[in-house]
Formats: structure tokens, C-alpha cells, sequence
């Protein structure tokens, strides 16, 4: 008997259970025995097959069948892991968290957390529309405590419901030295965990991941 073609059906049989049930992997092994058996019998006796030929055989099968029963190991643990992200992110809904992200403006005041540079001598806020037109200017304090940004445009009246993003300009003898995205905070809506990472949904369908978040409390009573 051919043991080149006994070496590939061998091969089959264990590619076919590394895709199947527990269930499935024992008979292909049985099977497996069978094929071996059959084998024996039916060798040349002029040309026996050398007994080191059957127990490479054995060892594939038997390293196939261990690989198989690993890999569900690790997709049963995958499984579990997953769970406790999920519960986890759980945590994350119906808290406000703070990140530099464009914010969705509806009408009700946003707390932002400014950062003017340490040798400025005047901060300015600059809010752009979603098409990055400039809307609004306004001077800020020269803190970096919590300001709270009622949504004027530049005569004060409220603006559109939508999205805009928000940037400091620091300023020193009248010249901008630097200008950065503002952090603010936001109501987290949805948590997401992906092959990405685990992203923060905020209201209005913004978008920030997890690791760009510096700060989290919860909503003012």
C-alpha cells in the first residue's frame, strides 16, 4: 500500500477536524486507526513499512487533533473576555467624558475644558462650522478652569443645532503662538469595542476613542 497516499489521506482527515465538533474530531480519529489498520494488513511483505512511518503518522494526527482542541480553548476564552469588555463598557454609557473632538451644538450650554499657553496673555476661542467656516470669536479667561460655552455666533445669538469644532488661539503682544483643538465634555451615548480599540460615542454621533478620553464624571444632577 502506497504509504505516500496513506500520509495525505492522514493529512485530510486531520484538515477536516481542526473545522469540527469535539464530536467530530474523535471519529475522524477513529477513522484514522481504521485507515493505519488497513494498512498494516495490506502492506508488501517483501516492503513493510518501517514501523518509525507509523508513528510519524500517529504524532501528526495526535498534533492536529491537540491544535484543534487548543484553538477551542482560545475561542471559548476569546468569548468570555468578551463579555467582560462588554460589561465594562457598560460603565461608560451616561457618563460625560472629556476629549478634543467637534461637538454637536443643540442648544444647551458646553463645558470646556481650555488650556491657554503658560506665557499667553490673551486666550480666544474660535468656533468653525462643519464646512470650516469661522462663526464665532470670543476671549476666554486666562484659566484653565472649566468655561462654560452657551453656542453664540458672533453677535451672540444661538447658533444652528450641529456640528462645529472648537480651537484656542493663544495669543502674546498681539501675535498668535499657538492655536489647539479644545477639550469639552460629553455625554457618552454607546461604547464600542473592535479590533480598533474601544470607541466612545457622543451625542450627535461623535465619534472618540477610548484612549484620547482624559477625564470622565458624572452628569451634573
Amino acid at each position: 500500500m502506497d504509504v505516500t497516499a496513506t500520509s495525505s489521506a492522514t493529512s485530510s482527515y486531520g484538515s477536516t477536524g481542526s473545522a469540527s465538533a469535539p464530536g467530530a474530531i474523535s471519529s475522524d480519529f477513529n477513522t484514522f486507526l481504521r485507515m493505519l489498520t488497513v494498512q498494516m494488513q495490506n502492506q508488501d511483505p517483501l516492503n513493510p513499512i518501517e514501523s518509525a512511518d507509523y508513528a510519524v503518522q500517529l504524532a501528526t494526527f495526535s498534533g492536529v487533533e491537540q491544535q484543534v482542541r487548543t484553538n477551542q480553548l482560545l475561542d471559548a476564552m476569546a468569548m468570555q473576555f468578551s463579555l467582560v469588555g462588554m460589561s465594562q463598557l457598560a460603565g461608560w454609557v451616561g457618563q460625560e467624558a472629556r476629549a478634543a473632538a467637534p461637538v454637536w451644538y443643540s442648544g444647551a450650554p458646553v463645558t470646556l475644558s481650555p488650556n491657554p499657553v503658560a506665557n499667553a496673555d490673551r486666550a480666544v476661542l474660535v468656533v468653525r462650522d462643519a464646512a470650516g467656516n469661522t462663526v464665532s470669536r470670543e476671549d476666554l479667561p486666562m484659566s484653565s478652569e472649566p468655561y462654560l460655552w452657551l453656542g453664540g455666533d458672533a453677535l451672540g445669538d444661538p447658533l444652528p443645532d450641529g456640528r462645529y469644532s472648537l480651537s484656542l488661539e493663544s495669543w502674546r503682544d498681539e501675535e498668535v503662538i499657538q492655536e489647539d483643538p479644545v477639550e469639552y465634555y460629553g455625554r457618552v451615548i454607546e461604547a464600542r469595542g473592535g479590533a480598533g480599540g474601544v470607541r466612545l460615542v457622543f451625542e450627535g454621533g461623535i465619534e472618540v476613542a477610548a484612549t484620547e478620553i482624559t477625564a470622565l464624571r458624572a452628569p451634573p444632577g
